[in-house]
């Protein structure tokens, strides 16, 4: 029987470390805000969309049509067999299913899918909740708990979230949602624009909730940005060389047709300095946005130590302090009547 899995944070810096703990190199999970065109030109090339969403009971996706041939081995697709794993699973079914990444999927995820990619769904599903190293990085961001409560005694009224997954594979798109009974065919999409079909779906989807509501939040696998900056500055910078030496050669009376060759460049010694201005200005902004990415990795790490962090000891020893003072009921007073206020306002907000 598999050990249980916890709930796992909707947050970008989780989903990275989640990746990288897995073993894949070259990948990052982004947050997107908005489904405009320029929010994903920058994140080029995304491989797949985590979607969570509220659930409610009965709710089905009536988008697509399901694929319902359980061993179709051009898509690993694993069914949700035990409670919490659908963040993973949704980030799986991506990292599983991408065809010409540029990411390495490393050891355990390469075997994962080695092992079971001919196994009907629950079996994949099996597979997935008892591998060991995934089971473990996903509950390493399990949350600190002051008391064991009894499941059985949470309240109907909670709200649910769940994880899906969008993923372009072979020329179409597909909703992979371990609570389905297979994997939703979105239908047709260009490998390289799939972004265009997608984008209107998971508006839709959006637009299904009552105003005012949230109740999604939308993620990008995308692969290492910094390394894309890294190679974007190498390219710019042997082009900026290749113009200055042309500009050297060109002054000096020499030929440049043989430096010309493979490139376009021009043999305009004025030209050519604006190539080597407009190189040295986009090469700057590269290098601030792979400082921006180093900060930006850097607080995801301090997040995820914070979320590990067990602080209950230092919560009990407040309260015990607040007791001895005096102060501890008084408080917990005052927060029923704040909490009594705003269930009273939400009820007539509803009304």
């Amino acid at each position: 029987m598999s050990e249980e899995w916890c709930l796992i944070e909707s947050d970008p810096g989780v989903f990275t470390e989640l990746i990288k703990g897995f073993g894949v190199e070259d990948a990052q999970v982004e947050e997107m805000f908005s489904l405009d065109d320029s929010s994903f030109d920058d994140l080029k090339p995304v491989y797949g969309l985590v979607f969570l969403f509220k659930w409610l009971p009965g709710d089905h996706n009536n988008q697509g049509s399901v694929v319902m041939d359980s061993r179709r081995t051009e898509i690993f697709f694993a069914k949700q067999v035990i409670t919490n794993a659908c963040a993973t699973q949704a980030i799986l079914s991506i990292l599983l299913n991408c065809e010409h990444a540029d990411f390495k999927l490393g050891k355990t995820l390469t075997d994962l899918k080695d092992f079971s990619i001919t196994l009907p769904p629950e079996m994949k599903g099996q597979a997935l909740t008892n591998a060991d190293i995934i089971r473990k990085v996903h509950n390493s961001f399990a949350r600190q708990q002051m008391f064991d409560f009894d499941k059985s005694f949470t309240s109907k009224d909670d709200d649910v979230f769940h994880f899906v997954a969008f993923v372009p594979i072979k020329g179409r798109l597909y909703e992979l949602d371990g609570l389905q009974e297979g994997p939703i065919d979105l239908g047709p999409c260009d490998q390289e624009d799939w972004l265009s079909v997608a984008k209107p779906l998971l508006d839709e989807r959006m637009q299904s909730f009552s105003e005012g509501e949230i109740h999604f939040n939308l993620m990008a696998v995308v692969g290492d940005r910094r390394k894309r900056f890294v190679k974007e500055i190498e390219r710019l910078e042997s082009r900026r060389d290749l113009a200055a030496k042309m500009i050297e050669a060109i002054v000096g009376g020499e030929d440049v047709e043989a430096m010309m060759a493979g490139s376009d460049l021009p043999s305009d010694p004025d030209v050519l300095q604006m190539v080597i201005e407009s190189s040295q200005a986009e090469v700057a902004n590269l290098q601030a946005n792979i400082t921006e990415e180093d900060r930006k990795m850097e607080q995801y790490r301090i997040e995820n130590i914070r979320r590990r962090h067990n602080f209950l000891p230092l919560v009990i020893e407040l309260l015990k302090i607040l007791a001895k003072k005096g102060q501890l009921v008084p408080l917990t007073e005052k927060a029923k009547e704040k909490a009594a206020k705003e269930t009273t306002k939400k009820k007539k907000k509803s009304s």
